[in-house]
């Protein structure tokens, strides 16, 4: 056979990145040369494998292509001057990335309360960049209102989508079709959507949708850092007003200017609370109190006394109407906001009177103070994620290249090689708000990194990694503390301790069991241990295979037979001894309870002496009966 009808031309064509199509010349060369069938067979195999292998080369090269576009925005991000030309290079990165014919951007107008067009690339119809979609009409205006993505291979004729006349007008004249969108997410807010369209009905693949949805996730950084390092220059150009105001008064001049240059080079180089703190004092003179939106001491300069909660109350609503700092006794109080929420107050106790520039530099050191806040509550959100993800991805079945996991780890402070238990809260400690839940996960995640853990939100629960050797100290030192915040009884199982990153997910279904067990042995708001357990230990505790072998010797010895009965003849027998022993061995009782008559009972049970012998209702037996009976409840739950 000659080389251009081997496999081997198979490799040339896939070295010089050749088309599909030319991978049938070596097949049809081979068949007018009249090569064998064998032969024939042997090329159409390798044609298979080489378009398989340029099919994987070209999806790596997207790849690459969607990473490096990435790349690139995280880079504008970084050196982010004006957010029209991040936004716009978003945008176009959008199309660029998704062969997108149309790529557009909305964002919503809270005080309309509709959503808008602000940046559009391969558009050509000027009606469509005017437009504006009420909540809830059109695909742009439901991703708004539900923050949810939505996709249509054909928007004309999709009916899931409330269509109005201007919109679809708009929609038509750019000649759309397929339409992609996906919500610009700050936190749980949506203020916008960025969209991928095409003339023509084509179907967004999965890929594409979460292409679009970290270009999303990027878009909501530029927007929300513009934001804050806006209010950073206005609070330095209110403080730079403040210091001109107060040049007529000789003796204010300096504070004032001290003030300024403080607290500017505090918000240059990040500082904190207890940083303004410190300048207000020094400035201005006397002491000062830093407090959170719960009246919790943040810093405090001096010597001052916490004032009572209700006149911190009052104080810090009257500064908030006002929009200035408020007096109360010898006391000066200035609301620390930003926007519509309340972050904590400042309270001023001066040694001399503050005169009006005096007061400016306090309510600029509140406002310096919620910037500072903002910054510290958004980094602490970003490292919670990357905690909760790295839990997450550790307590996952199956583990996957636990040498990168123990390097992430190890950035954030935790060895995985060193003992660490598993805590699991129970649903009683999360309300049905989001909100209650939200607060649930930070707390816990601020409890873990302070003792350097981790925690994360999980099937419903919120898990926590903490290092230690103590499981039950750990599970109820948790519900303790988080019934204080929640204000309600809080359940917490746990287990360990695990020395390896491989054995953490299965710790953590120790520590799952163990909280569906505490609730159904009627200890809900306690925390324990599956090693405290006792015999319930045996099943869910950290001994392995010989525990899983323990507990079904058990429950062979004690009530095998009654199991096996019932699993062969499909027979009551486990439901009645429950009922039975429930009632405290009334056969009447535990007749009504079953919805049987009472010779049925007395019927089962006799079974149930012939089965286990006729001592079974002797108290040692019985407690045994009964302790086999709940352990094969929690080993198979209901449902």
């Amino acid at each position: 056979m000659s080389t251009m009808s081997s496999p081997v031309e198979f490799l040339e064509l896939l070295a010089r990145e050749a088309a599909p199509v030319e991978f049938e010349g070596p097949l049809v060369a081979a068949r007018a040369a009249g090569l064998p069938p064998d032969r024939l067979a042997e090329l159409e195999q390798a044609k298979s494998v080489a378009l398989r292998v340029r099919a994987l080369l070209e999806r790596r090269r997207r790849r690459e292509s969607e990473l490096s576009g990435l790349y690139d925005t995280v880079s504008d991000l970084a050196g982010l001057r004006d957010l029209d030309d991040v936004l716009r290079a978003i945008v176009h990165r959008a199309r660029h990335l998704l062969g997108a014919d149309v790529a557009y951007m909305t964002l919503n107008d809270d005080e309309r309360g509709d959503t808008y067009m602000r940046v559009t690339d391969g558009s050509v119809s000027a009606r469509f960049q005017r437009l504006r979609l009420p909540m809830g009409a059109g695909l742009g205006g439901l991703v708004a209102q539900s923050g949810a993505p939505y996709v249509t291979a054909n928007y004309g004729e999709d009916a899931r989508f409330h269509h109005t006349g201007e919109i679809d007008a708009g929609v038509g004249e750019e000649g759309l079709v397929a339409i992609l969108g996906v919500p610009l997410r700050l936190g749980s807010t949506s203020i916008g959507v960025l969209y991928a369209a095409n003339r023509s009905a084509r179907p967004f693949v999965r890929e594409e949708v979460a292409l679009l949805v970290s270009l999303a996730a990027h878009a909501a950084v530029a927007i929300d850092t513009a934001r804050l390092l806006t209010e950073t220059r206005s609070a330095l150009a209110e403080l730079s007003a403040a210091n001109t105001t107060i040049r007529a008064h000789s003796s204010s001049v300096e504070r004032a200017a001290a003030a300024h240059d403080r607290m500017t080079a505090l918000v240059l180089r990040g500082g904190g609370v207890e940083d303004v703190a410190a300048a207000v004092t020094e400035v201005l003179g006397g002491a000062l109190l830093a407090l959170d939106a719960e009246g919790r001491l943040l810093a405090r300069v001096g010597e001052i006394e916490e004032p009572d909660r209700a006149d911190i109350v009052e104080a810090v609503a009257a500064s908030r109407t006002e929009g200035r700092s408020v007096r109360r006794g010898p006391l000066w109080y200035a609301a620390v906001v930003a926007g519509a929420e309340n972050l904590g107050a400042l309270v001023l106790r001066p040694d001399d009177e503050l005169v009006d520039a005096d007061q400016r530099i306090l309510e600029r050191a509140a406002l310096v103070t919620a910037l500072l806040l903002l910054f510290r509550r958004t980094v602490a959100e970003a490292e919670g994620r990357v905690r909760g993800e790295l839990l997450d991805d550790l307590i996952a079945r199956p583990l996957r290249d636990t040498d990168a996991l123990r390097s992430r780890a190890r950035r954030l402070g935790v060895d995985l090689d060193a003992p660490h238990v598993l805590v699991a809260v129970g649903d009683d400690a999360i309300a049905a708000t989001g909100s209650a839940r939200q607060r649930v996960l930070s707390w816990a995640t601020t409890y873990a990194s302070a003792r350097g853990g981790l925690a994360a939100a999980r099937d419903g629960r919120v898990v926590l990694m903490l290092p230690g050797l103590d499981a039950g100290g750990s599970a109820r030192a948790v519900a303790r503390d988080l019934s204080r915040v929640t204000g309600r009884p809080v359940t917490a199982g746990a287990s360990g301790p695990s020395n390896t990153p491989a054995a953490l997910a299965g710790t953590f279904q120790e520590a799952d069991r163990c909280l569906t067990a505490l609730g159904a042995l009627g200890r809900a708001g306690q925390g324990a241990s599956t090693v405290e357990l006792g015999f319930v230990g045996l099943l869910l505790g950290t001994v392995g295979d010989r525990g899983e072998k323990d507990v079904t010797e058990f429950l062979s010895a004690t009530v095998g037979p009654v199991l096996d009965y019932d699993a062969r003849r499909g027979t009551a027998l486990v439901k009645t001894l429950e009922a039975y022993f429930g009632v405290g061995g009334s056969l009447a009782r535990a007749a009504e309870q079953l919805h049987v008559h009472v010779n049925t009972v007395t019927q089962r049970l006799e079974r149930v002496g012939q089965l286990l012998g006729v001592d079974w209702q002797r108290p040692e037996r019985a407690l045994e009966v009964q302790l086999a009976l709940r352990l094969h409840r929690l080993r198979t739950p209901a449902g």
